[in-house]
């Protein structure tokens, strides 16, 4: 695994954060060590799939970067007659997802595509993740496209949701705030690394509470949610068609 070094020298000018080549190499030492809980999340990512997925259904993974979703839901469906659409727009990660899935071996089919999720039309979907994707959909084009994944969703199928939060509470934002940060600095990021990289998403990713994504899946057609991870100010959601 490539060590994260982007973001350990000062920068005169720190572009916006972008899923480019550079990112791409660093990727999956980048995420463990920024997001509390990321393996968890994959692996239960895979163990939901197991149970949700139908037969003669598909299965998509948008923003799926190197496929490490596409992967766990993968290895938990087996044989089951299932395909899995797995969509970026970061060419440098669709051609990592391929190698990586080619690496893989035999399993359900997976088509991976170089395109904007927003584009790609759902249909027959039985499982849906959007993991820690929609954080970087402008928030004007979020309940669209949520409203557009629940109309190519079977009945009873799930969308995953995970996501970056805020809290409206004063007191718990900052606790929640402070932890991660603690957790980043566990994990050997120096304070240079924290502020540049805090920097250079502010304009990217912006979170949500809680609240306002369970508003936006009832807008959108899903007919409950559930939380069922959080650590500090990262959550994922089960969203029932």
């Amino acid at each position: 695994m490539t060590r994260d070094f982007l973001y350990s020298v000062p920068h005169d000018l720190l572009a916006d954060f972008a899923f480019d080549e550079s990112v791409t190499r660093i990727f999956p030492d980048m995420i463990r060590r920024s997001v509390p809980g990321y393996g968890n999340i994959v692996t239960m990512i895979g163990l939901l799939a197991e149970r949700y997925a139908e037969a003669g259904s598909t299965l998509y993974d948008l923003g799926c970067s190197l496929g490490a979703s596409t992967l766990s839901m993968r290895r938990c469906l087996g044989s089951r007659d299932c395909t899995i659409v797995a969509v970026d727009n970061s060419p440098a990660m669709v051609e990592g997802c391929r190698a990586n899935i080619a690496a893989a071996g035999d399993g359900v089919p997976v088509d991976v595509q170089c395109d904007d999720i927003r584009s790609v039309e759902i249909t027959n979907a039985s499982v849906v993740v959007l993991n820690f994707t929609l954080q970087f959909i402008s928030p004007e084009h979020r309940l669209e496209l949520l409203s557009k994944i629940r109309g190519g969703m079977r009945t009873g199928g799930v969308l995953i949701l995970s996501e970056k939060i805020i809290f409206d509470a004063t007191e718990e934002d900052e606790f929640q705030r402070t932890m991660h940060l603690d957790f980043k600095r566990a994990n050997g990021y120096s304070e240079l690394e924290i502020s540049q990289k805090r920097t250079a998403l502010e304009n990217v990713l912006i979170p949500d509470t809680l609240e306002q994504h369970r508003k936006r899946l009832l807008e959108a057609g899903f007919s409950r949610s559930h939380l069922w991870f959080q650590c500090f100010n990262f959550v994922s959601l089960v969203a029932i068609a």
